[in-house]
């Protein structure tokens, strides 16, 4: 059963910084969640994790059915999630990097899909992004967790995803 929608930096900022190397058994315990089918990604976010190295690139390479929601599968509401991201695109216009020459401090349209599907199936999104700074101006720079905040969806780091599910290293 899904618990948590995941975005790439959920899992690749930690991995640079705790290494499966060192940290076995915390990534033990998130190849665990990842084959029990507990996170939900897109077909856009699946393609970035596909790339993660080591065991937890294999698991997420092993896993894909269990990770990725297509659009057009009759298992879930992909015609909710369609409309969300639609909606997101345009209300978020100003803060999407692909439309604003790739600026920094900005989300991705991958990053909207993400939200877009956390907010189709009422889930929390695990990434290692931090909320905008208020010093920043908000109307052009937002993260993924300025945009969780908006739309009514909570963000967990991945220390929170850590606590969340009783993970100790």
């Amino acid at each position: 059963m899904k618990q948590y929608c995941l975005d790439t930096s959920g899992l690749s900022s930690p991995l640079e910084f705790m290494p499966e190397d060192i940290h076995p058994t915390v990534w033990g315990k998130i190849a665990e969640l990842i084959s029990q089918g507990k996170f939900a990604v897109t077909a856009e976010i699946y393609d970035e994790l596909k790339r993660l190295p080591g065991g937890i690139g294999e698991c997420v390479n092993a896993y894909e059915m269990a990770l990725q929601l297509e659009v057009e599968d009759d298992d879930w509401d992909w015609q909710t999630y369609v409309g969300h991201y639609e909606k997101m695109k345009a209300k978020y216009q100003s803060v999407i990097s692909e439309y604003n020459g790739n600026r920094k401090n900005t989300v991705g349209l991958n990053d909207i899909t993400i939200v877009a599907l956390a907010k189709t199936l009422g889930l929390p999104v695990i990434s290692s992004e931090k909320k905008t700074s208020v010093d920043q101006d908000s109307t052009k720079r937002q993260k993924i967790p300025d945009i969780c905040e908006k739309e009514g969806i909570k963000h967990l780091s991945f220390n929170e995803l850590l606590r969340a599910e009783g993970i100790k290293g």
